[in-house]
């Protein structure tokens, strides 16, 4: 365009040039070896001009022929090229394709016609041509080589890179990844891969320092930056909490500021800010979490975070966190648990059918079963909960790479990815046995069979519990390891049955008709005569009672 541009200007200051001569003619006189030569000054002009073109012609001309040679060398050389790069092109695509045999076959072609030395890419040809056939030997000496190169470091050392992530080689991979990261720090994989090294090495604050780095060379973007530094640094929070809560308390603050929505954050700054014993901000601190995510994790840490607290004093805190977020199956879950550690079991009951009914659970039905045996100890009922639980959806728990934790963790066991657990359901292998196949709470609180009219052993009452005279933090602890045998032992019954159950076709069980008692069971001969009902039966009894022979009056019923 430029040339073309040249081309008309000089045309046109030619044009000027012809035309101002025209407008002022004139004649030129010129004497020569004493010869007068006479002529118009337009002619004289135009017979200058076209001299010019003439000797600019003869040297062209010269110069081709002159040039020749090398000119007709020049284009066999570039035809040669430009088949081996037809050759190279066509190679990769058959080696992306998986075509070993194409692949292989071009590689060849393009080496005979390209040198080496000229296109790195040929040693990347020859690379993906062997990883296809499985030589992994001759894959990694190119890419060895490749990484040698000043032109192909990088792209070699990601081929090394993976080769040992292939092998399971993690040390290999992570100085390959290093090495990458330190001579490109623009490289997105070397500087991830670098970072989660490092996190499954416990090294945050080399892990903080290269991602401040990657940061400042644009390598991540802003959030995703934010995410992980807010990751690394809680991580260094949760390991600093027993040594040094003071650091702890930082860090976990500065890890809310990147992030305002990670709960493990807030959870470690409000740890560390009890143990310096400043429980109004560490309680701001959950209640604002709360508000944006009410995670039970939050609600049993600000519940508890006096260790001297009774259990009323407990239940008022649960409903201060009701108040803040109303209407959640969590809060609500919260303040049934602590109103039956306060044995408010009315209460009890209405918040957790209020949970079920909002989110129904599985260890909202285990609460249900817990406040029932509180309530009524009807085994009959306390089974009917445990059904329901069985039935239920699990309970969101921190899920990475298809395993679950009790705790967050900043890398995955499995992968070892920052931040991999996420606050989920985990996957359930067992559906739920209904019709349509979703669980109604509405219909699993009106099926609730009614209390049992066979009394019961006669407990001595507890002690009743008030604030003036709590009870020790021993004994809370063994009470709730107490509960805490009991629904397991609860839960193996209920998983034995079930497995019974599916084990092999569902079958009739005939049991002798129920009657009401008259009165309490006596010790002796009428005792021993009394029909065995199956609602109130003894808790240790895991089945039904096979009737004796003179008792065969029988109605077959199926067991839920």
């Amino acid at each position: 365009m430029i040339r073309i541009l040249f081309f008309v200007l000089l045309v046109l200051c030619l044009a000027l040039g012809f035309a101002w001569l025209a407008d002022r003619p004139g004649e030129l006189s010129l004497i020569w070896q004493g010869q007068l030569i006479e002529m118009s000054l337009m002619r004289a002009a135009s017979i200058l001009i076209s001299l010019f073109a003439a000797v600019l012609i003869v040297v062209w001309l010269l110069r081709t022929i002159w040039l020749s040679p090398h000119t007709v060398t020049r284009y066999f050389r570039s035809r040669k090229r430009d088949r081996g790069y037809q050759a190279l092109s066509t190679g990769l695509i058959a080696a992306g394709a998986g075509d070993a045999n194409l692949a292989r076959k071009m590689a060849a072609r393009t080496r005979n016609l390209i040198s080496s030395d000229q296109e790195p890419l040929i040693h990347l040809l020859e690379a993906q041509t062997a990883l296809i056939e499985g030589k992994y030997d001759d894959a990694r000496k190119k890419f060895e080589a490749m990484a040698d190169d000043p032109e192909t470091r990088e792209l070699g050392l990601r081929g090394l890179y993976l080769e040992a992530k292939r092998l399971g080689a993690n040390e290999a991979a992570r100085q390959y990844a290093e090495r990458a990261s330190e001579k490109a720090p623009h490289l997105p994989w070397a500087t991830l891969a670098t970072l989660d090294h490092r996190s499954q090495a416990r090294q945050w604050d080399e892990a903080i320092r290269l991602l401040d780095q990657s940061r400042a060379a644009h390598v991540l973007e802003k959030n995703e930056a934010d995410r992980k530094k807010a990751v690394l640094l809680t991580a260094r929070a949760m390991e600093r909490l027993d040594a040094d809560p003071k650091s702890a308390r930082d860090d976990a603050q500065a890890a809310l500021k990147l992030d305002d929505r990670l709960v493990p954050a807030a959870l470690v700054a409000a740890k560390a800010l009890f143990r310096e014993e400043n429980l109004r901000k560490g309680a701001s601190i959950l209640e604002r979490m709360w508000k944006l995510d009410p995670h039970p994790d939050i609600a049993r840490l600000y519940v508890r975070a006096r260790g001297g607290d009774s259990a009323l004093d407990r239940l008022k805190r649960a409903k201060k966190l009701e108040s803040l977020r109303s209407n959640n199956a969590v809060a609500l879950a919260t303040v049934a648990e602590a109103a039956l550690d306060a044995r408010e079991l009315a209460l009890a009951r209405t918040k957790a059918e209020a949970a079920a009914r909002l989110e129904p659970r599985e260890s909202i039905f285990l609460l249900l079963a817990d406040i029932e045996e509180a309530d009524t100890g009807d085994e009959g009922r306390i089974r009917h909960w445990m059904a329901q639980a069985l039935k239920s959806p699990r309970d969101p728990a921190w899920t990475a790479d298809g395993v679950t934790s009790p705790v967050w963790l900043p890398v995955s066991p499995v992968s070892g990815r920052l931040d991999a657990f996420e606050w989920k359901a985990p996957p359930s292998q067992i559906a739920a046995a209904t019709e349509d196949g979703h669980l109604n709470p509405d219909q699993a609180i009106r099926s609730l069979p009614p209390v049992a009219t066979v009394p019961r052993p006669v407990e001595e009452p507890a002690p009743e519990r008030t604030a003036e005279a709590a009870p020790t933090a021993e004994r809370d602890q063994t009470e709730r390891e107490r509960a805490e045998r009991e629904r397991a032992e609860r839960e193996r019954v209920e998983r034995e049955r079930v497995e019974r159950e599916r084990a092999g076709p569902e079958k009739a069980i005939s049991v002798p008709d129920r009657k009401e008692p008259a009165a309490s069971p006596a010790k002796g001969k009428d005792a021993e005569e009394a029909p065995d009902p199956f609602f109130g039966r003894p808790p240790d009894d895991p089945g039904v009672r096979e009737p004796a022979a003179a008792e065969r009056t029988t109605t077959n019923f199926r067991l839920f």
